[in-house]
């Protein structure tokens, strides 16, 4: 089964993830067990990083969105 989104609708779900991303990261809680000496990750990746990722997948759909209301070929559809 294939979810149908309009393109705005991805653009706000992601962008509500990174408000949701903000919100975690502002925690005191957060903060203490990020910087724990215990704390890692296979690619050591944190929190801020997955919110600047989905900050630059927005802007990379909205120059999308620019170029196909330009009536310029659409690059990267298959992706």
């Amino acid at each position: 089964m294939e979810i149908k989104l309009t393109t705005l609708e991805i653009r706000t779900i992601l962008q509500g993830c990174q408000h949701t991303l903000r919100l975690v990261g502002s925690s005191r809680d957060y903060r203490n067990i990020q910087s724990s000496q215990y704390f890692s990750t296979s690619k050591n990746v944190v929190l801020n990083d997955a919110f600047n990722i989905l900050g630059e997948i927005v802007d990379a759909i909205d120059q999308v969105e620019q170029i196909n209301q330009q009536g310029k070929p659409e690059y990267g559809a298959g992706n």
